[in-house]
């Protein structure tokens, strides 16, 4: 049996770090160094270089624009082998309404599933009045839209079965394929795809994929919003910012066996 007696002496530093990690896996919203400090009994100063630390090992994540912090993904790679991909989802609702309300638009979280299908399984949407709205449980053809250029880039299909499945889609203002595999191999080198207006009218989306430890494409995250409302830089920002925290969790879900990603300046 295994021994689960305190030990004689208690790492004080230790056991608060902890508390903080399950103060924040147990809170549905971010939270402040104050309120953090607060609840938990802490000392703020010591409970702010807690916080640094847990963000500096990835085990946090930190927001600028709110000064808040969340649970981070570099609990995956602690947790690995014992999760399931409900957990992985969870650890990236932080993610998902961090990126809506910080560019305005409608986040969404795929996942692979049978039938050359992806289900959306987890969403977050922007506080305007004017917003992209969809519905867990979604499903969508695997190679549509900027999302299916992202699966297909990771897919290891041959250019001749590819042209196969794209052949059956149906957008409302479809790429020819040429266009389609130029936007393939643009997510292999910069780690996402843009779709403005191919799938639907008037509606941009960005994607970027998230990596099994085989490299293969185990989920995707999109941004999803109407064209007019981007210029050429915020969509670079989003770009590189939806771009960033799917190469995260990569590595984290991959157990650091994918580490090498979209090196290539954008």
């Amino acid at each position: 049996m295994t021994d689960t007696s305190p030990p004689e002496k208690l790492v004080g530093a230790l056991s608060s770090g902890l508390k903080v990690l399950r103060y924040l896996a147990s809170s549905s919203v971010a939270h402040g160094v104050s309120r953090i400090a607060k609840d938990l009994d802490l000392n703020a100063s010591t409970c702010f270089n807690l916080l640094k630390t847990l963000v500096h090992e990835r085990l946090v994540t930190f927001d600028e624009s709110t000064k808040t912090y969340s649970i981070g993904l570099g609990l995956v790679e602690l947790a690995k082998g014992s999760l399931e991909k409900a957990s992985y989802v969870r650890l990236m609702r932080p993610h998902l309404q961090e990126l809506a309300a910080r560019h305005n638009i409608t986040t969404t979280l795929w996942q692979e599933a049978r039938d050359d299908r992806v289900v959306l399984v987890d969403l977050a949407e922007s506080s305007s009045t004017m917003r992209i709205h969809m519905s867990i449980g979604q499903r969508l053809p695997r190679y549509i839209a900027a999302l299916g250029r992202c699966m297909a880039a990771h897919s290891g299909l041959s250019v001749v079965e590819l042209r196969r499945k794209v052949s059956d889609l149906r957008w409302e203002s479809g790429p020819s394929f040429e266009s389609f595999m130029r936007d393939v191999e643009h997510v292999r080198r910069y780690g996402y795809a843009v779709d403005n207006g191919n799938y639907v009218k008037g509606v941009l989306t960005v994607s970027s994929p998230i990596l099994d430890a085989q490299g293969h494409p185990l989920m995707a995250m999109s941004a999803v919003g109407f064209a007019t409302q981007f210029s050429e830089s915020s969509l670079q920002a989003l770009s590189e910012d939806l771009r960033e925290r799917c190469r995260e969790a990569t590595v984290a879900i991959s157990g650091g066996a994918v580490t090498q990603l979209w090196n290539a300046e954008i």
